[in-house]
């Protein structure tokens, strides 16, 4: 492995705002190397081979940097979880974002809080506001068509449906029959290979996230191949992780949309100072030169105590760094810590 002089492994856990897929607190690993800090924050529920690639992310900002940006601030979405429509108004309008990403499909009659929660956020943006919805896969085509017309009856109009189905066969059946446009999120990123999806009829925007395809120039890779408008999404990482998702949307040729990388603001707390947070301002986050450092104190309080989940982390970064295509790429320490 590679020589490196402060090698630091820290284990963190940070408690949500609302609960957002599923959970309520966030855990990972922040990590050190010679070219500066990265994040491994793979969900618990993802194979050691997935979680190879997320670390594959880590290995490239903490070793070798990232492509020139393009431009210095990225426009974002604020993003609405399954929440009431209060709640969801409330995010909206503390947000200072004009496009809102709301979460949809959270159980299987959920239907009319979806609707609820869509027109409570474009009540909150107002008619200029740009409206998209993620229902993560959790659709038939059937469903996906009646949800769509219903949305699109409460929104006015949709910007894009995210991932409404689970295989590109069914969002491009759905994309037939909906007078929205298709985004494809899981059907990219889960692919055997995902520089090979054929979405020519079933997609009108790629999402790309870098941190699941192995770091900020294998997703430029990505991107590329779709032939298609990019937005780049957060996978829920702390302004330290998020660093390359903002990378990658500084690096694209073009940025048509906002892109889904306000996701900072469901944390309770962030690992940085203020002042090198990547939370939105005005509907924009800067684009950094390489991910922000750890504030001490904010590891003092958010660095994970319990031994078991520290062990469980390690035993997981491990195997992870075992899964790179070149283990030897990694900092040395990153094992031994």
């Amino acid at each position: 492995m590679s020589a490196q002089t402060d090698v630091r492994v820290v284990p963190y856990s940070i408690r949500m705002t609302d609960r957002f897929r599923g959970i309520t607190e966030r855990e990972g690993v922040l990590l050190s190397g010679p070219a500066g800090w990265g994040e491994f924050c793979p969900f618990p529920e993802y194979d050691d081979a997935i979680a190879s690639r997320w670390l594959a992310t880590a290995v490239e900002a903490c070793t070798a940097g990232w492509p020139r940006p393009l431009r210095r601030s990225v426009p974002v979405n604020c993003i609405v979880p399954a929440v009431t429509p209060e709640r969801a108004a409330e995010l909206v309008v503390a947000s200072g974002c004009s496009t809102a990403k709301v979460k949809v499909a959270d159980h299987p009659d959920s239907l009319a809080e979806d609707l609820a929660r869509v027109e409570a956020v474009r009540s909150a943006l107002g008619p200029q506001g740009a409206v998209r919805v993620d229902a993560n896969m959790r659709w038939d085509v059937d469903q996906a068509v009646h949800a769509l017309r219903e949305l699109i009856r409460v929104a006015g109009e949709l910007e894009y449906a995210e991932q409404p189905c689970r295989t590109v066969e069914e969002l491009a059946r759905v994309r037939r029959r909906v007078d929205v446009r298709i985004a494809a999120d899981e059907s990219i990123r889960q692919a055997a290979d995902p520089t090979r999806v054929p979405l020519g009829e079933a997609a009108d925007v790629a999402v790309i996230k870098c941190t699941p395809l192995g770091g900020v120039r294998r997703a430029l890779e990505v991107a590329e191949s779709t032939g298609l408008p990019c937005v780049v999404s957060s996978a829920l990482e702390t302004s330290v992780g998020l660093a390359a998702q903002v990378a990658l949307a500084a690096a694209l040729p073009e940025l048509p949309f906002a892109c889904g990388l306000g996701t900072v603001s469901l944390f309770t707390k962030d690992v940085v100072v203020p002042s090198e947070s990547l939370r939105p301002v005005g509907g924009v986050v800067r684009v950094p030169d390489a991910a922000p450092a750890p504030d001490e104190a904010a590891l003092a309080a958010l660095e994970m105590t319990d031994p078991a989940r520290r062990a469980w982390w390690q035993a997981r970064l491990e195997r992870a760094v075992a899964g790179l295509p070149d283990p030897s790429a990694a900092p040395e320490g990153w094992l031994q810590a």
